[in-house]
């Protein structure tokens, strides 16, 4: 029984880390100088853009490419700028961060 919950423990400790982990990447690559979790600040917030995507199959390939060289359009007349300082896998988890968000 105590190796069922350790290895609970371990698991959710996991997913923790992993969202921390990203918030923290979105941090150092300076994404939430113009996004945030819960509210609009130059972009949308990350919670309407993971309720936008939710459900389409090729949202995280599009919006790891959009992290990386920008785009505009979607949501108002401001452009997103490109982030040429975040790799592929780094936009890759910061995607897959943002469209787990509820």
């Amino acid at each position: 029984m105590k190796r069922i919950l350790v290895a609970v423990i371990a698991f959710g400790a996991m997913f923790t880390n992993a969202a921390f982990a990203s918030e923290q990447l979105a941090k150092e690559k300076n994404c939430l100088a113009c996004h945030a979790i819960d509210s609009k600040l130059v972009g949308p917030a990350y919670k309407e853009v993971a309720a936008k995507y939710k459900g389409d199959k090729s949202a995280e390939d599009k919006l790891a490419q959009k992290v990386m060289k920008g785009g505009s359009g979607v949501w108002g007349q401001i452009p997103m700028p490109a982030n040429p300082q975040v790799s592929a896998a780094e936009a890759k988890t910061l995607v897959k961060w943002v469209l787990s968000l509820k």
